[in-house]
């Protein structure tokens, strides 16, 4: 790696902080979602309310399993909550803005993502109970389909700057954002976003139909943990797609920053309002459509992508 644009104590406290705040805004965002769906007014309650619930759940009793695994247990939300940090510090906010931006930042990219693969499966085996350890083993099972789907639409992306580094592809939009001339790749790096983040239609791990699936046996702070780890890591994947896909920080009149967050809370809010307004897809029909529907989409975007910058 080179080119770490912001030192290590710096970045550490930038990272944290975006991760932290993201999270909760996703907690906000989610509860104003519900409501609009649901017909009931917004109150200023969803504002405070993911505070007072947090504040609950950590001074709840925690519930234990008959001999878990209490490291794993304890480790996979930390885990989860680390890949999401990582995934973001090659993540461009602004000019100059980053932690590492590096000329292997998709790379680095993809690796915090197939790792979080190990994460979400240990936090299912840890408990020592049946309904988490199924939902390990299933997104195990699908897990494959979104990293592939992955793999073609960042790669595409990085064809027109002719690097892997995400701040490379943010300036090479400065013409054309990459969601005009590769129109496939955003619908398709959202679906990614549901799939690691199991949100909405692919909610297939801490799913209803398994009880809570992962998360069933969870209590106390490894439950607020899990669940602070999915909202950061849906902030770095939303961060991902802005710079990749809308031009990061490029943008007229407002301050670059501004733009990569509002471009941020477009995908955020995109995704969460998937959650209140699809169904859940089945794992069996998911795999089915991702092997042959949305990975020939996925190549024939990097085809293309190819072909044009030739």
């Amino acid at each position: 790696m080179d080119a770490v644009t912001v030192g290590t104590g710096p970045a550490v406290v930038l990272i944290a902080s975006v991760l932290a705040i993201g999270a909760y805004l996703v907690a906000v965002v989610d509860r104003v979602l519900f409501a609009l769906v649901a017909g009931r007014p917004v109150l200023w309650s969803v504002v405070t309310g993911p505070a007072r619930e947090a504040a609950a759940v950590a001074r709840r009793q925690p519930v234990t399993t008959e001999a878990p695994d209490r490291i794993l247990w304890v480790m996979a939300p930390a885990a989860y909550a680390g890949l999401a940090a990582m995934a973001l510090s090659v993540v461009p906010l602004g000019p100059g803005l980053a932690v590492a931006d590096v000329r292997t930042g998709i790379v680095v990219f993809g690796a915090a993502e197939a790792l979080a693969i190990v994460a979400i499966f240990l936090h299912g085996w840890a408990p020592n109970s049946a309904l988490p350890l199924v939902a390990g083993y299933r997104f195990v099972g699908v897990a494959l389909s979104y990293e592939l789907l992955s793999m073609f639409v960042l790669i595409a992306a990085a064809l027109p700057a002719e690097s892997l580094s995400i701040g490379a592809i943010v300036a090479s939009q400065e013409p054309v954002w990459n969601v005009v001339r590769q129109p496939l790749g955003l619908p398709l790096f959202l679906i990614v976003t549901a799939g690691v983040t199991f949100t909405g239609p692919l909610a297939i791990v801490d799913s209803p139909d398994l009880a809570g699936g992962g998360a069933a046996e969870d209590s106390g702070v490894v439950r607020l943990a899990w669940v602070g780890a999915r909202a950061a890591m849906l902030v770095a994947f939303s961060a991902a797609a802005a710079a990749v896909f809308l031009g990061g920080w490029l943008g007229p009149v407002l301050p670059p920053i501004v733009w990569m967050a509002l471009k941020t809370a477009a995908v955020a809010v995109t995704v969460l309002a998937s959650r209140h307004l699809l169904a859940r897809v089945s794992p069996e029909r998911f795999v089915h459509i991702a092997w042959t529907v949305l990975l020939p989409l996925a190549f024939a975007d990097l085809a293309i992508a190819g072909v044009v910058s030739l």
